[in-house]
């Protein structure tokens, strides 16, 4: 190239390299390196070690080039480095710390907003703390000095688009733009290495990989002052965001290729959302849709959403004994009281598979895999399971799993002891939330958690005798942040009006042994009769990951047995399949009954709630870590031969349990009775409408009508976990009393009674204590039994309104 330095000889490794990228900077170039220079001299040293200067030239059109050349010239310890053309600030930068060797290495821009002297400050921040990897500048620290500000419109539009970037690619992380950043030499290096955006984006992609890694970083205060003639303008943060954008494309092709299967999976459902029921649901979406509509309509009320009398009159409900995940239907109650509660629970089980998924993707990304798709697959399967298919229809807490993923990462950090602190303090808020998303499956976690690092401590005591200090430490922490905010919801929970101690589910609630290898409703090779046969019903399939997808990952295990993390991972697969098993283990195919393993938890505080074949559900993100570490490394294979059979086994053990849309059903139309109001005469304030048969897990289509009718009105009976008897045991729905009783019995078959005075004032009495105002009966089987019966024990007919009977009973 004409005009170019000759060749300097390499100076070998320095202790300091200082980066200056440099742009059409003739005017300026010249002292910012005769102040480098002095400074450097002053506290570095002279020696030929002690430092360097890789001043990059990117294509400038003025005499930077020349500038630099004579300075280096005149100085070995400056080198120059040219570009062909100009590239940009990332393309510049690449080319300068991967020509460094430095065992630090130090970016500054070429004006020195930033003086070169708060270079004391990084080092100070870095030499205080072995943990850190990089101390960068920050403008935005409390602490800093803006000695000389920008613009006004300048510096809004900056920090607009510094906030938004920070929420988008690095939160926590201040500043991300400032130009005085000191590395870690080799990390760096592997950094830029790593990097691909050539513009202004750089910055966030090397402290995103940072981030990725592990590896910390801290900001530090420093002094800075706006220069006359800066390159960086205020759309250049819009253009920040672009680089981004085309960085994390492939991110973003993975979040979208989930939101697409999930969105694929209820795809029926989202056709029609008034006028389709999920098929398989049984109860749960009408409970499901009235959980969310009663805590907007708490919020609305400003009520207790603890607590309602809606449901289960006279006692009411307590919500915090059931499933509502206030996490969620609290500050989703605008959505629901706009768009109603069919549209936030769709909304719900959509995004929140794809999200759960997506959180696990970044999980194993950070701690397992560097492979995009291979972490892509792993998270795919971890929320896509058989299991997390078959909730799919009716549970979105057990659906709705984001923060798990979350939460282990960030007890995995405190393992590194780094900010023991400031994630114990994150665990604590993580935890928290989650208890208000889902106690039972954060508990199942929770046991997952402590198998997985009891095995893994027993692989490599090494490691966990170094962790195991900063994680007491921080899980002190966390307990600490998460016992005051959860502690008076859980009082309530335990101890409130209409509390419970347990919820007993009988003896069949574990997994068949067969279940484990056969084939779920809603899987591709789906055999509904023979899944129906092996579970409680559709939504409880907890297991069905098939035969070959459990054979891929035995064959995984034993190929990358010598890595902890695998062994750990197999053993807790194992430990949670056979506590899945239950107390009382049938042999397929025999009459032998053997003790299970979850005997011993079975009678334990909040164990003795648990669906104990939910356990096998632990397999279902273990099973994705070991994908994709099996899919990472067969993309690794030499020979190509090898990489075409890994793919096939694999593609041969996911095809059988790819998922299928979920099925729905027309909806059971609201009675014209309840749709247009005509209720109202009928049922006082204060007073229960009752309908025939009472709303119970069974049939619970009144629940539907309750929020048609925005809630006007209360029920007798429903469909929730409430106690039952002196002892409180957790039931499903409210206390049967005579009535009710009688009412479900006519409806499923049974002949009526002959009615006698006692039966007549027993239903009186049943109707006293439920305060009821009208009794309500719409068209449906029996009809003819039950509109006779009731006549005879409430002594006069039935009022015909549209489409039902109606006695009215209130006193009034």
């Amino acid at each position: 190239m004409t005009g170019a330095p000759a060749p300097q000889a390499w100076l070998g490794p320095v202790e300091l390299s200082v980066i200056v990228p440099a742009y059409r900077e003739e005017k300026r170039l010249g002292p910012t390196l005769d102040a480098l220079r002095t400074y450097l001299d002053t506290h570095r040293g002279t020696a030929p070690g002690d430092w360097e200067v890789v001043v990059v030239d990117d294509g400038s059109t003025d005499g930077t080039a020349a500038v630099a050349a004579a300075a280096a010239a005149a100085e070995p310890r400056i080198r120059l480095i040219r570009s062909d053309r100009n590239r940009g600030k990332g393309g510049a930068l690449r080319l300068g710390v991967l020509a460094s060797t430095g065992q630090r290495v130090l970016l500054t821009d070429a004006d020195l907003a930033t003086p070169v002297e708060e270079l004391e400050h990084l080092e100070k921040a870095l030499d205080g703390d072995p943990g850190l990897q990089a101390a960068i500048g920050s403008r935005a620290h409390p602490d800093s000095s803006i000695e000389r500000r920008q613009g006004r419109l300048r510096e809004v539009l900056g920090r607009a688009g510094n906030r938004l970037i920070r929420a988008v690619a690095v939160p926590g992380i201040r500043d991300t733009q400032c130009g005085f950043k000191l590395f870690d030499g080799d990390r760096a290096r592997a950094a830029f290495a790593a990097s691909r955006l050539d513009g202004w984006g750089v910055d966030v992609e090397i402290l995103q990989y940072f981030r990725r890694q592990g590896w910390s970083v801290a900001e530090v205060p420093v002094r800075w002052a706006h220069q006359e003639g800066s390159k960086v303008r205020p759309l250049d943060y819009l253009r920040v965001l672009g680089e981004l954008a085309r960085l994390n494309a492939g991110a973003l092709a993975v979040a979208a290729l989930y939101l697409l299967a999930a969105l694929f999976l209820y795809r029926h459902r989202w056709a029609d959302l008034q006028g389709t029921y999920l098929a398989d649901s049984g109860q749960d979406q009408n409970q499901w849709e009235w959980f969310f509509a009663v805590t907007a309509d708490n919020l609305s009320h400003l009520r207790n959403p603890l607590f309602t009398r809606l449901q289960g009159m006279p006692d009411g409900v307590n919500l915090m004994g059931n499933t509502v995940m206030l996490g969620l239907s609290v500050p989703l109650a605008p959505l629901t009281l706009l768009a109603g509660p069919e549209f936030t629970l769709a909304l719900v089980f959509t995004l929140g598979i794809a999200g759960t998924a997506w959180a696990w993707y970044r999980l194993i990304r950070r701690w397992l895999v560097a492979g995009r798709w291979a972490a892509a697959a792993g998270g795919a399967l971890a929320a896509f399971a058989p299991p997390m298919v078959s909730h799919a229809n009716a549970h979105p807490n057990f659906v709705v799993l984001f923060m798990l993923p979350v939460i282990i990462d960030r007890a995995l950090r405190l393992c590194a002891g780094r900010r023991v602190v400031r994630d114990g303090v994150l665990l604590g808020l993580f935890s928290a939330y989650q208890v208000f998303l889902g106690e039972e499956p954060f508990l199942l976690a929770a046991l997952g958690m402590l198998v997985f690092a009891g095995a893994y401590a027993l692989f490599d005591r090494e490691r966990a005798r170094v962790a195991w200090k900063p994680l007491v430490k921080g899980l002190a922490i966390a307990a600490a942040v998460s016992v005051p905010l959860v502690a008076f919801p859980l009082y309530w929970q335990f101890f409130g009006p209409q509390s419970y101690h347990s919820v007993l589910h009988g003896d069949s609630a574990g997994n068949s042994p067969r279940a484990l290898i056969e084939y779920a409703s809603q899987s591709f090779f789906g055999d509904r009769p023979t899944a129906e046969r092996l579970s409680l019903n559709p939504t409880e399939q907890n297991a069905f990951f098939g035969w070959p997808l459990l054979a891929l990952a035995a064959g995984i295990v034993v190929w990358l047995w010598r890595y902890t993390a695998v062994r750990a991972l197999a053993v807790t697969c194992a430990a949670a399949a056979l506590l899945s098993l239950g107390s009382r283990i049938r042999i397929p195919h025999t009459e032998i009954v053997v003790p299970g393993p979850w005997r011993a938890l079975a009678h334990q505080p909040l164990f003795e709630s648990v669906i104990e074949g939910r356990v096998a559900m632990v397999c279902a993100p273990v099973l994705g870590m070991l994908l994709a570490l099996g899919l990472d490394r067969i993309r690794r294979l030499r020979a190509r031969e090898q990489r075409v059979l890994g793919g096939l086994a694999v593609a041969a053990a996911l095809i059988p349990v790819l998922p299928v849309p979920l099925e729905v059903r027309d909806r059971e139309p609201v009675p014209v009775f309840i749709a247009e109001g005509l209720w109202k005469p009928y049922v006082k304030e204060g007073e229960a409408l009752v309908p025939v048969p009472l709303p119970d897990p069974g049939a619970a289509d009144a629940l539907h009508w309750q929020v048609e009718a925005d809630f006007g009105f209360r029920l007798a009976g429903g469909y929730f976990n409430g106690p039952w008897g002196p002892e409180r045991i957790g039931i499903y729905g409210a206390a049967p009393r005579h009535l009710s009783n009688l009412l479900r019995d006519i409806r499923y078959g049974a002949e009526p009674p002959v009615i006698t005075p006692e039966w007549q004032a027993q239903a009186r009495a049943d109707l006293e204590y439920w305060k009821a105002g009208a009794v309500v009966l719409p068209v449906q089987d029996r009809a003819l039994e039950l509109r006779g019966t009731l006549t005879a024990l409430l002594g006069k007919p039935p009022v015909k309104e549209a489409d039902v009977w109606v006695w009215r009973v209130g006193k009034g």
